[in-house]
């Protein structure tokens, strides 16, 4: 979308986040989060700013403001799971896509194959992209939550990548 940038996480993203999360809706926190936030807890904003050999994490900025995170953790069901939420005015707007493929873009250079990710059954939109992105997905419904398996469509991801920044930058 235009007027947006992805790029990867930064220490003094930490107000920024904190704002992101507090403006979020009740029911865009309890789809991401499983539950209610209404004051980021410390550990969870240093949570989403944590960048190192397991973890990836991305925003979506327009201008000064957060707009979207995303983030991936090497491990658990598959090989990289993912993890988005974009703020309650930009949705239906591209962004949870865009930082999909750039998140798995990135973790496909660094060997990942298979990714994973749960969601919350009501979830219906997260739903439909999974199964736009990932037809044959493996899809296990447990406790209102669906776990989802797929295989990284490597020559997808690449070819959705136009910009002429390197995955590892973005």
């Amino acid at each position: 979308m235009q007027g947006t940038q992805i790029r990867p996480v930064r220490p003094d993203d930490e107000e920024r986040i904190r704002r992101f999360l507090a403006g979020l809706s009740l029911h865009t926190q309890t789809l991401r989060f499983f539950t209610g936030v209404t004051v980021p807890a410390a550990h969870l904003v240093r949570t989403l700013l944590t960048l190192d050999e397991r973890r990836d994490a991305l925003v979506v900025t327009a201008g000064d403001e957060i707009v979207g995170h995303a983030m991936s953790y090497r491990g658990g069901c598959a090989d990289v799971e993912v993890a988005v939420v974009v703020a309650d005015r930009w949705q239906g707007n591209g962004l949870g896509p865009r930082l999909v493929d750039t998140l798995l873009l990135r973790a496909a250079v660094r060997g990942a194959r298979t990714v994973g990710m749960d969601v919350l059954g009501e979830n219906r939109r997260v739903l439909r992209l999974v199964r736009r992105l990932w037809p044959d997905a493996e899809m296990k419904v447990e406790s209102g939550t669906v776990e989802v398996t797929a295989m990284i469509d490597l020559a997808g991801v690449f070819a959705e990548q136009r910009s002429g920044s390197t995955p590892l930058t973005v």
